[in-house]
């Protein structure tokens, strides 16, 4: 069975585009998932731990057959692939970082995976690129729109701001 999920990919790190279609390419070439659909990039300002670079954001829709902690325990070997330190500073600088957003209409949460991402629907620099995926996406847990979750957000410091090559 094939499961529709929503990923978010981000890098502040070296040649950040070079690290998001590598990651993509990952994922597809290593038969995790089969990419549907990727969103327009976005350079974003840090949330949280803001003395860093600033990343670059982009959404991807997959449809994959590995269940959530399956597909989960495969992302995060194609991050630590690419360069990421698991042990690094919590929200810290990475090469890559790719996160389930989105798995079918699942509502999960246990100590390893939250379904869905727990602070999405308060990210910019994930609603906006997830809204060109598609912005009619009900969020299973609020039942709001991606759209009207994005219009939500009142935080002018989270500036996401479409990328052209640098």
């Amino acid at each position: 069975m094939m499961h529709d999920v929503f990923l978010c990919l981000g890098s502040n790190m070296g040649d950040r585009k070079a690290y998001f279609d590598r990651a993509l390419h990952e994922i597809e070439s290593r038969g995790i998932a089969r990419l549907v659909t990727v969103s327009p990039l976005y350079r974003t300002s840090p949330v949280d731990y803001t003395d860093q670079a600033w990343f670059l954001n982009g959404a991807a829709r997959v449809e994959t057959s590995l269940s959530p902690r399956e597909l989960l325990a495969q992302l995060k070997q194609v991050e630590s692939d690419l360069g990421r330190d698991a042990g690094g500073v919590r929200f810290g600088p990475r090469p890559i970082d790719i996160d389930i957003l989105l798995y079918d209409d699942l509502v999960t949460s246990d100590d390893v995976l939250t379904i869905p991402h727990p602070r999405m629907d308060k990210r910019a620099f994930v609603l906006t690129p997830l809204c060109d995926i598609d912005s009619e996406i009900i969020h299973p847990d609020t039942n709001k729109k991606m759209q009207t979750l994005l219009s939500e957000i009142d935080d002018a410091s989270q500036e996401v701001i479409p990328y052209s090559k640098e």
